[in-house]
């Protein structure tokens, strides 16, 4: 029996949307302003289906501003010492800090997150992001001098691009925009950003914050349109010179596609379907709640959510048994009561889309536990309950395809060859997981899986000191870390002739006596 939470009566105060943002839901030059496409979308509660706020869609002509504002920016934040640039991120830091109950209940209402995830991970991650890169920012050094050819001195500077345009999905909406942001910005750049239009408030509250932490107007701009009006304009923009891109692989490829056509830098950080691999000397307690939490994080909304556990054999019933009885216990519930685990998924689609996985795969599988919505006081919401499957063949679609909902398949294996071998068998390689007190067992496959990030007995954690970002069809690129930081530069080689005259041997060489 699954254990839903309840709604809360008074919903009063959550976040006045509406008075925040009565002005537009376009960041453009340090002011908001309305959209111009003539069209209007609606943010809603997933929890409720409620309406938190209407706004104009931004246009192809929002996109034109944005960029012209972040290009008229460009040479006095680009100008700026590292030291400039690093005040100013620490003031956005303190300023984030001091807003962060705004961000936590703007965050949890937008995306149906519980309150107490986006209070104790979703904004401390972002404020701690932003201290990163305001560290950072000190760090834009090229290599040092030497002598590689004869009497001449080389050096490489590290240069900002100039204008980023950058595109964030729904799931993460506040840490995506803070990963895309920061990095650019720390390293001189402008930035024009796109939210998903379902979740635009936290990144349009992360501009706000940053002129108020004085960054210039201009340095950060948001454009909140749809993907194919708002999104394609700004890639194919010729005066955007980088493009990033987070959200599926069939999207990644179009974003590849557009951007490819005017030359430039690509990141792309796309879909996942992560494997968690049990060895037969795991903690078994220990797997069991690695897999329920790394499975239903932000209701399995998270490219690097455990989806695919692979159980060796002698551990496999017991595991099953264990994972779907914890799975019963979670608690479902209005996201900003204090008891709730698992909040809705982002909209009532999404939540027909997860269903149906579901669905088609009880024709070659077995739903443990779950596999549909609730009912009672939470049949209003986008709420699915947390589910586990078992009995699907290694090409099935509940295996191999991205699911993005509150669903854990498990499979047996037999060999540890096999085990890694099942953990690679998919188009994606973002994350994984490894599970066993063997430390050689661990390290091997460590190695051997082909993901951005293989965790050791643990699935889901993140630090700002090191990258995240795929392989495969799971994109490339990084965010975070110093790897992010330096994506955002391009490199210059500096070579000076150190003689006082002006050497005519060389050129004698290439064209002769002239």
């Amino acid at each position: 029996m699954q254990n839903p939470g309840s709604t809360t009566p008074d919903r009063v105060g959550r976040f006045p949307a509406q008075a925040r943002f009565a002005d537009g839901a376009q960041y453009i030059a340090g002011r908001l302003r309305k959209g111009t496409s003539g069209r209007t979308h609606a943010v809603t509660d997933p929890a409720t289906g409620e309406e938190v706020l209407t706004y104009e869609l931004a246009g192809p002509d929002d996109v034109d501003a944005a960029v012209a504002a972040a290009r008229a920016a460009f040479p006095a934040w680009a100008g700026a010492t590292p030291g400039e640039r690093s005040d100013a991120l620490h003031r956005f830091a303190a300023v984030l800090a001091d807003r962060a109950e705004d961000f936590a209940r703007a965050e949890s209402l937008q995306c149906g997150k519980p309150l107490k995830l986006t209070r104790e991970f979703d904004v401390p991650g972002t404020i701690d992001n932003t201290a990163f890169f305001a560290g950072a920012a000190r760090h834009l050094q090229g290599q040092s001098a030497g002598e590689y050819s004869g009497d001449h001195t080389s050096y490489v500077r590290r240069e900002p691009l100039g204008v980023v345009g950058s595109i964030a999905p729904w799931n993460y909406p506040l840490q995506m925009a803070a990963w895309k942001i920061l990095p650019a910005i720390a390293a001189g750049n402008t930035i024009v950003l796109k939210p998903a239009e379902l979740t635009p408030l936290t990144s349009l509250l992360l501009a706000q914050a940053a002129t108020e932490a004085g960054i210039p107007d201009g340095v950060i701009n948001i454009v909140t349109g749809t993907g194919r009006e708002a999104g394609e304009h700004l890639v194919g923009h010729p005066d955007v010179v980088m493009t990033s891109f987070t959200g599926s692989t069939a999207v990644g490829r179009r974003v590849a596609e557009i951007a490819t056509a005017t030359v430039k830098r690509l990141h792309l950080e796309l879909g996942g379907k992560a494997p968690f691999v049990v060895f037969d000397d795991a903690d078994l307690d220990a797997a069991v709640q690695g897999a329920v939490a790394g499975s239903l994080i932000n209701t399995g909304q998270d490219c690097t959510a455990a989806t695919r556990a692979y159980v060796q054999r002698p551990l496999y019933e017991a595991f099953v048994e264990r994972t779907a009885a914890l799975m019963e216990t979670v608690r479902l519930g209005d996201p900003f009561a204090p008891g709730t685990d698992l909040g809705p998924l982002i909209s009532h689609v999404h939540r027909d889309r997860v269903a149906a996985f579901v669905d088609r795969a009880r024709a070659y599988a077995r739903v443990v536990t779950g596999g549909e919505a609730p009912q009672g006081d939470l049949k209003n919401g986008a709420y699915y309950l947390p589910t586990l499957v078992t009995g699907a063949a290694q090409d099935s679609e509940i295996v191999q395809s991205e699911i993005f909902g509150p669903v854990l398949v498990v499979l047996p294996f037999d060999s540890d060859d096999e085990g890694i071998a099942l953990a690679n068998d998919t188009p994606y390689g973002l994350a994984a997981s490894a599970w066993s007190r063997d430390v050689y067992r661990a390290n091997r496959a460590t190695r051997e899986i082909k993901a951005g990030c293989v965790w050791v007995n643990d699935h889901i954690p993140i630090i700002s000191e090191m990258p995240h970002g795929g392989y495969k069809a799971s994109g490339f690129g990084k965010d975070m870390s110093a790897y992010s930081f330096e994506e955002y530069t391009q490199i210059k080689h500096v070579m000076f002739d150190n003689t006082a005259v002006v050497r005519k041997e060389w050129h004698r060489t290439v064209f002769g006596d002239r």
